[in-house]
């Protein structure tokens, strides 16, 4: 049965990669064009320090850090999930009713069925930066070190591919969720590319420890650095971000599976 299913998930990802690469000039261009997104994130780190030396106490190269790790894990979790927030149009459209009834599981389908290929030079552009930035920065390695940039972005993706699921679920009670949603991707994103130490008390408890944005690059990057917290964390909470997503991971697949479950069909 586990290989019929592969073999299935297979042959959709194989049609989808036969439907991106008909159209090559199309595709090349989708591809470049999505390195955009993680230029304009280095950019704003730039132009922000054109203005100082300094953000939140932390120089380019630290700052740089923090961004690069963001920028890598969130690209590969909009990579691998990403795909997952045309679930309000399919549920509006009545597609997740043929998705529901094929004896595979929905959220792979889903996955599966616009695979976003065009946005893989976006992975390795962002894995590009997060070495550039190690490299710039003076780490001081030790096993525990390297075993944290390697989880770092890692952690990151599993992190952020949660917060899209869990996004995309409010689909099965609200169709019209969007807005909400993108605010804690896209808005969680920007949030965890700058050290937290810039943010106000409040919107940091909420967004940096309640929702646990501080675990996805701040954390990560001051144990990298071998940098105290300025607000007073233990050091070994710069290497709780697998933690961290672990929990990310258990509460999505949680609201995910009680949103199938209630979901009702629309009819058509």
């Amino acid at each position: 049965m586990a290989d019929l299913q592969f073999r299935a998930y297979a042959a959709l990802a194989g049609a989808q990669a036969r439907s991106a690469f008909s159209y090559r000039a199309s595709f090349l261009v989708e591809m470049v064009g999505n390195i955009g997104a993680t230029a304009f994130d280095l950019l704003a780190i730039l132009v922000l320090f054109r203005a100082t030396d300094r953000i939140g106490g932390f120089d380019l190269s630290e700052a740089l850090l923090m961004t690069s790790i963001v920028s890598s894990g969130f690209a590969l979790a909009d990579f691998a999930v990403g795909n997952v927030e045309r679930l309000k149009t399919y549920v509006r459209a009545g597609t997740l009713d043929a998705v529901l009834v094929r004896p595979l599981g929905a959220l792979p389908q889903l996955l599966l069925m616009d695979m976003p290929i065009r946005k893989v030079l976006r992975v390795v552009f962002g894995f590009g930066v997060l070495v550039t930035a190690v490299v710039v920065n003076d780490v001081d390695w030790t096993p525990a070190r390297v075993l944290l940039i390697t989880l770092a972005p890692l952690s990151c993706a599993v992190f952020m591919s949660s917060i899209f699921v869990i996004s995309a679920s409010l689909a099965f009670w609200w169709v019209e969720s969007g807005e909400i949603g993108s605010a804690f991707t896209y808005g969680g994103r920007d949030f965890a590319s700058y050290p937290i130490t810039v943010y106000g008390t409040t919107f940091r408890s909420l967004f940096a420890y309640a929702l646990g944005f501080a675990f996805v690059a701040y954390q990560p990057a001051l144990a990298l650095l071998g940098r105290p917290d300025p607000l007073g964390l233990p050091a070994w909470a710069g290497f709780a971000s697998p933690l961290v997503a672990m929990v990310a991971a258990t509460i999505a697949t949680v609201v995910w599976r009680i949103g199938i479950r209630q979901y009702r069909s629309t009819g058509s």
